[in-house]
């Protein structure tokens, strides 16, 4: 039999990077892809196949000759106070946060369907707990993920299994990403606590504890070699615990712990 294969959108950095390398150490053949593939030159040195694909156009995956597990990895965070935020900025949120993995599942499920395979996407703790000045961000993660939940239903008697893994803060090159992202807003005077709370540290990270890509990498294995893995995994401890209160906190204490983060 051949080795089974993997392909992984936003893989040139961060929790992309971190799954192709994983899979590929377990003896996957591994489709790592990019906007730009010379970003993905250090995985071609490694051995993965390296393709361009840009999530937000449809894509072309002729290349593939079996696939057993996608991974939506491609993704940004457009932050700002949403009264800030212009719609198409928030159309280009949703380009790529839900209609990318859309258009990749669209594409790649009557392959996942013959091998019996596994759909696993990104998602966020930002899903379950949105916060001031991400709601843009927060929005495209909820939507993902009931996206996915419909999708999973549906999905139910043709073997493909379909599953969120949800970290919370992570290590990656994303704070950077949300950095720009703000700069290209025009700020408001109205909104000065908003983006001071986004341009430094918050203390987010040291509530839900700032995790690695790799362990989200680990998280995305684990659920792609499982025999009946869950609809959600979320990253860590205290983000299970997190998205698990946001089910039962009342609306004014979730507003009171954002006035302190």
């Amino acid at each position: 039999m051949s080795d089974p294969a993997v392909l992984v959108t936003g893989a040139s950095s961060g929790i992309g990077r971190a799954t192709a390398n994983r899979f590929h150490e377990a003896g996957w053949r591994v489709h790592a892809t990019a906007r730009d593939p010379t970003d993905l030159a250090d995985l071609t040195a490694r051995g993965c196949e390296t393709h361009a694909l840009d999530v937000t156009e449809d894509p072309d995956l002729s290349f593939l000759d079996g696939l057993d597990c996608l991974v939506n990895n491609a993704g940004f965070g457009q932050y700002g106070p949403l009264e800030g935020v212009p719609v198409e900025r928030l159309r280009r949120q949703f380009a790529v946060n839900l209609s990318g993995p859309h258009r990749l599942c669209r594409a790649a499920l009557p392959a996942l369907c013959d091998a019996g395979g596994t759909v696993v996407s990104v998602s966020s703790l930002a899903a379950h707990a949105p916060f001031p000045g991400a709601g843009a961000y927060c929005a495209s993660k909820a939507a993902l993920e009931a996206h996915h939940d419909a999708m999973r239903a549906e999905l139910l008697d043709r073997g493909v299994d379909v599953v969120l893994v949800q970290p919370g803060p992570v290590e990656t090159g994303f704070r950077a990403r949300r950095e720009r992202e703000l700069a290209a807003l025009s700020p408001s005077t109205a909104y000065t606590d908003v983006y001071d709370r986004h341009r430094g540290e918050t203390t987010r990270g040291a509530l839900f504890g700032e995790t690695t890509a790799d362990e989200v990498a680990d998280a995305v294995f684990a659920a792609a070699v499982s025999p009946d893995p869950p609809a959600r995994l979320p990253v860590g401890w205290r983000v299970r615990a997190a998205i698990t209160l946001s089910r039962f906190v009342p609306d004014a204490w979730r507003e009171r712990v954002y006035e302190w983060l």
